[in-house]
């Protein structure tokens, strides 16, 4: 809460996540679950409730466990089951307490026409490039924490205060750069900024990211990377306004294709993205662009050999545990 509150470049749906799961394996503890099948359907069922209901997405979190999760996920038929009631069950709630809107109020747009459809692949490819830089930069910007923290708790209050406080700052002088980027999608919509300034917008919001994100502070990822997918969208929607002026041309369809295709190039779960992105903007006119760019996403990235964001961090992790071990000093024998 106070990572969030500060202003910092982080999501609530990382914690959400966290904690659904967390409620899901506390009933499987609680009941004194055996069966190993049972108590990852329910950290799986607890999962998908956590990102559905931080999102207003009940698809999606049911996507996201079935395709993220899919090493670990038991594809049986109880399973499925589960993760959808779940799903459903948080999304209800949610609704409830928050009304049946849309998390991110935008314009509603038709289906563009086929002519342009070239153009959101190009896009979905250039969010492939991006995609893999990304999740390179993420892993080197927590690589240099750890080598600065030095597991000493003291350099960890420290650097989250110092960030805490920059942030709370320029959450007064420049809000555009801070928060997780969810109330800034809609403004970036409205048609206010220009390209030069989406882009730069895009830049320093990439640099905030990596330094929030980087730090260890809790928080998710998710909500950032669309608000990045949305600035270089928009703006990339603007530059082929003026270049194709022929073409009928809405830079909001640009920018609703970039939240899932950068979603899809760093998570590389384009289905999770495409549902992620229809609900919680309701355009689902924009599918098909959005799975042009989402799958064009995810062909590049693979080309270029990437992995995704959520394998490289258990690959750093599990590399940083081995390291720790061997720097533990062996224990004598009892004698």
């Amino acid at each position: 809460m106070g990572a969030l509150g500060s202003g910092m470049v982080l999501g609530r749906e990382g914690p959400t996540v966290q904690m659904g799961g967390a409620v899901g394996r506390m009933i499987s503890d609680i009941f004194r679950v055996k069966n190993e099948d049972t108590r990852h359907s329910l950290l799986a069922a607890g999962a998908a409730g956590g990102l559905a209901a931080a999102f207003n997405a009940p698809l999606a979190g049911i996507m996201f466990v079935i395709e993220e999760m899919r090493p670990q996920f038991r594809y049986t038929l109880i399973s499925v089951r589960a993760v959808i009631i779940s799903a459903v069950s948080a999304n209800i709630v949610f609704r409830l307490v928050n009304g049946q809107a849309a998390v991110i109020t935008m314009p509603q747009y038709d289906a563009p026409e086929l002519s342009t459809l070239g153009l959101f692949l190009l896009l979905g490819a250039l969010f492939g490039v991006f995609g893999v830089l990304f999740n390179y930069l993420i892993t080197l910007a927590q690589d240099l924490f750890v080598k600065f923290h030095r597991n000493d708790r003291k350099r960890y209050l420290l650097t989250g205060s110092m960030i805490g406080g920059c942030f709370g700052l320029l959450l007064l002088y420049l809000p555009e750069l801070t928060g997780g980027g969810i109330s800034l999608i809609p403004t970036i919509t409205n048609g206010g900024y220009g390209a030069g300034i989406l882009l730069l917008l895009f830049v320093g919001r990439i640099f905030t990211t990596l330094l929030c994100f980087g730090s260890g502070a809790p928080g998710g990822i998710f909500a950032p990377m669309l608000a990045l997918g949305t600035l270089f969208g928009y703006a990339f929607g603007l530059i082929a306004k003026v270049w194709f002026p022929e073409l009928n041309i809405e830079p909001g369809m640009f920018a609703i294709a970039g939240m899932g295709a950068l979603f899809a190039a760093t998570v590389r779960a384009p289905i999770t993205g495409i549902l992620l992105v229809i609900e919680m903007t309701n355009n689902y006119h924009l599918i098909l662009p959005l799975i042009i760019t989402s799958l064009g996403a995810v062909i590049f990235a693979q080309m270029l050999g990437g992995q995704p964001i959520y394998s490289q961090l258990l690959h750093r992790t599990l590399k940083n545990q081995k390291l720790q071990q061997q720097d533990l000093p062996p224990q004598n024998p009892i004698t």
